[in-house]
């Protein structure tokens, strides 16, 4: 735990100056079932520089599973509950809690989440947080609310990493889930594209033109440390990490036609995966690390393709639609999230792979650059609103959305990070 906190206080530091504007976050849509709960303020919670008990509701509220019980007041850990009355207004979970200043400036957070139809204690624990770490400690809290009652990973502590443009500047900028807490990780007067995170959060593959040409880059976000994974002849595009983090898959136009490859995360390495003749490129690794899946018109148009992560022969995966692109694998590896071009819209759709079953997931019409929650449970992807690039989240089974927007500019290619080890 403690190194768990160190890791995210070192790599916040380090990165350059924070944005001056916050992601909006906009909830519309419900899931298909509501766990209701109430959120008592936490006993002492004016001590730290932000109200836990309000980032825990704004994280409940925002996945769509929960439906606030409000007005239950001050409740500690330690205050004897009339689960009678919680019960008669409906609620069936509570979480109370507790903060403490430590001698050395931490704050002692104590929480608990409590079963008011048998009245009974389902979690609970304490943190020693830092100032700086009010609200990852909060978004843990209801990491193990979301965990408990759901039975799934809660994803509230895990970060995104998109691209914003302001005039004439892009910026690589890394935000917490909940869109706050944005730090710009890059800022550059050329494109940058293609952000990837890597297995274990510390560091960001991409994409960037500074060199006036595409060029893939990876950046550890506690160092700062910049290393360049792919510069050869042609463009150099599209990375993606295995999942244990040794390599990653690249595409390539070395050698004539855009191909995928692979490279050692330091660079070295270099080995071609593909020799279509087509073009072949966005490769994405499974969970597992056995398959890549990736783009490749090499059947006439677009369409995603999965091979061995050595190569070999590739077998066709989308066949609804001419023009499919952006493959992104689930977690879990069930489900294929990208985009499909019908009737001239772009839209974000997934692929049921087992039964073949799509699903279009968006109201929108130019939709690119999905991205699945750690936990598999949503998708983040670009789109645009009032003509501006903006972000947007999607429950997989449709019923919950979120839009992100920032004030001005645009913002584009967002990813999600991994949960924190």
């Amino acid at each position: 735990m403690k190194l768990l906190l160190k890791t995210l206080v070192l790599s916040l530091l380090v990165i350059a100056t924070a944005a001056q504007a916050q992601l909006r976050v906009e909830v519309s849509g419900v899931g298909s079932t509501q766990i209701p709960i109430a959120v008592a303020n936490f006993s002492d919670e004016g001590l730290a520089n932000q109200q836990l008990s309000a980032i825990i509701k704004d994280d409940l509220t925002r996945s769509g599973y929960f439906k606030l019980i409000d007005g239950v007041g001050v409740i500690s850990e330690t205050t004897s509950v009339n689960f009678g009355d919680l019960k008669s207004r409906g609620a069936e979970a509570l979480v109370v809690g507790s903060v403490q200043r430590l001698s050395d400036g931490r704050f002692d957070v104590r929480y608990k989440l409590l079963d008011t139809i048998k009245s009974s204690t389902l979690s609970g624990f304490a943190l020693a947080s830092t100032p700086e770490n009010i609200r990852l400690t909060a978004h843990r809290i209801s990491d193990d609310i979301y965990e408990k009652l759901i039975g799934v990973r809660g994803a509230f502590a895990t970060r995104v990493a998109y691209v914003t443009k302001a005039g004439n500047q892009y910026r690589l900028e890394i935000a917490d889930a909940d869109g706050e807490g944005v730090q710009v990780a890059l800022r550059s007067n050329e494109p940058i594209i293609s952000p990837a995170w890597s297995p274990d959060g510390t560091k960001v593959a991409y994409v960037s033109f500074e060199a006036k040409k595409p060029v893939v880059y990876v950046q550890n976000l506690i160092t700062r440390e910049r290393t360049v994974i792919a510069n050869y002849k042609g463009s150099n595009s599209a990375p993606a990490w295995a999942p244990d983090g040794s390599k990653l898959a690249v595409s390539l136009s070395r050698d004539g036609l855009t191909q995928i490859y692979t490279v050692n995360a330091n660079g070295s390495g270099l080995q071609r995966l593909t020799s279509s003749s087509g073009i072949d490129t966005e490769p994405q690794f499974s969970a597992d690390g056995q398959s890549i899946y990736f783009l490749s018109d090499r059947s006439g148009g677009p369409q995603i393709y999965r091979m061995s992560s050595a190569g070999g022969e590739a077998k066709r995966v989308t066949f609804g639609g001419t023009y499919n692109i952006t493959p992104r694998i689930s977690p879990d590896g069930k489900t294929l999230a990208y985009i499909s071009r019908r009737e001239g819209k772009f839209q974000l759709y997934t692929l049921d792979l087992a039964s073949g079953q799509e699903q279009r997931m968006s109201d929108t019409v130019k939709d690119e650059s999905p991205s699945f929650s750690p936990n598999g449970r949503y998708i983040m992807y670009a789109t645009e609103s009032g003509r501006r690039g903006s972000l947007a989240v999607v429950s997989v089974d449709g019923k919950v959305k979120q839009k992100l927007t920032v004030q001005a500019g645009d913002i584009r290619e967002p990813t999600w990070g991994p949960f924190m080890k």
